[in-house]
């Protein structure tokens, strides 16, 4: 990941509202879920949602796709994974954090230390 990447989906997630939605779209996971159930769940109108979707979708936060009549939106887990790495691997001393590969379970596992 490149630092302008880090920066756009940092500067998107910085704002209320496109955090409140990414954080609902990580709980549905990656079946993820319409536009009208993220609008109603929020309380926040069909026109503004879509501004944040797109804020999102730009920054690489969130994916879209189509079924049916429906657009189906759910976070970029591996975006966001990536996210994460490039902190951890960049940004932290290795005795602070650290991030091993779990082959088994197809995953990352982040280690942060007690410190202090």
């Amino acid at each position: 990941m490149e630092i302008k990447e880090a920066l756009l989906a940092f500067d998107s997630l910085s704002q209320e509202t496109r955090l409140r939605v990414f954080r609902l779209l990580v709980e549905y996971g990656p079946e993820g879920a319409p536009a009208g159930a993220l609008s109603e769940a929020l309380g926040i109108p069909h026109n503004t949602l879509s501004f944040h979707l797109s804020h999102m979708s730009k920054a690489g936060l969130v994916l879209s796709r189509r079924e049916g009549r429906s657009i189906i939106y759910s976070a970029n887990f591996e975006f966001f994974t990536n996210l994460i790495r490039y902190m951890v691997k960049d940004c932290c001393r290795e005795d602070m954090a650290s991030i091993r590969d779990n082959k088994k379970k197809n995953c990352s596992i982040i280690e942060l230390s007690n410190c202090c």
